[in-house]
């Protein structure tokens, strides 16, 4: 298993589901990826840590009061020190959309969007570092960022994270790298995408097939957005939750 402990700064390090019905969402996942959860309780607002094999891979949380957005997945990006990454993020054009704060004994967290406008996560883990299983089914393998404006998005990370780019051939794609490592995508938005959708980063979790996940998504309650296809990198499908969260499922390449 891919068991991680910590993160380098900028890399993808968590993923959570803002949610209008956690009991649903816990149960949805549940039986999609076999989830377990360890419930924070009144002093974490009712967050909802998800666990597979015993170490935490996502959370699911409720919607904050006024906030009336459809459910979604959110990645959040390893900061080794929030306040400083939120100083970086205003310089470079960005928004904080909620102000560095501690998080428990957990962490200190922050929200931000990009100058293209889309939202994510800062994370500087303390008792808890990120997710402890990532690459493996039922975790998330992969997050990019699906923009309106790709050139601006990719100025900006490199401003704030360090961000070195690999252009992907024949596409406005690019994979975004941490000390030489692969850590996400930025490109253009899909034409599945619909129009007038705002940019947003976009959420991966790996499975052992594809195709049976979807059916099984369905079986659930929920739908397939974009039926299975391969890809060099795995078989990917695009598919809702039952109460309409987007995210992908991707299999890994037989070799």
């Amino acid at each position: 298993m891919s068991r991680i402990t910590t993160y380098r700064e900028g890399v993808p390090c968590w993923t959570d589901l803002t949610t209008p019905d956690v009991t649903a969402g816990k149960q949805y996942y549940g039986e999609l990826f076999g989830w377990k959860y360890e419930d924070t309780g009144e002093a974490g607002g009712g967050y909802q840590l998800a666990t597979l094999h015993g170490l935490r891979v996502a959370g699911i949380g409720p919607r904050q009061p006024g906030d009336q957005a459809p459910p979604r997945w959110t990645a959040y990006l390893a900061a080794d020190d929030v306040d400083q990454v939120a100083t970086r993020i205003r310089e470079a054009g960005g928004t904080v959309l909620m102000e560095p704060t501690d998080v428990t004994d957990q962490g200190r967290m922050a929200m931000a969007a990009d100058p293209a406008g889309a939202a994510f996560g800062l994370w500087q883990g303390k008792s808890h570092g990120g997710s402890g299983l990532a690459n493996e089914p039922g975790t998330f393998t992969w997050n990019e960022n699906l923009s309106t404006d790709p050139a601006t998005a990719r100025s900006f990370y490199q401003q704030v994270f360090g961000y070195e780019y690999e252009a992907m051939p024949d596409m406005d794609y690019t994979v975004a790298k941490v000390a030489g490592n692969p850590v996400g995508g930025i490109g253009e938005q899909p034409s599945g995408v619909p129009a007038g959708a705002p940019s947003f980063w976009n959420t991966y979790f790996s499975v052992a097939d594809t195709d049976r996940c979807c059916s099984r998504v369905v079986e659930l309650g929920g739908r397939v957005e974009v039926e299975p296809f391969d890809t060099p990198y795995g078989r990917v499908a695009v598919v809702r939750d039952d109460l309409g969260a987007a995210f992908c499922l991707i299999s890994q390449p037989e070799k």
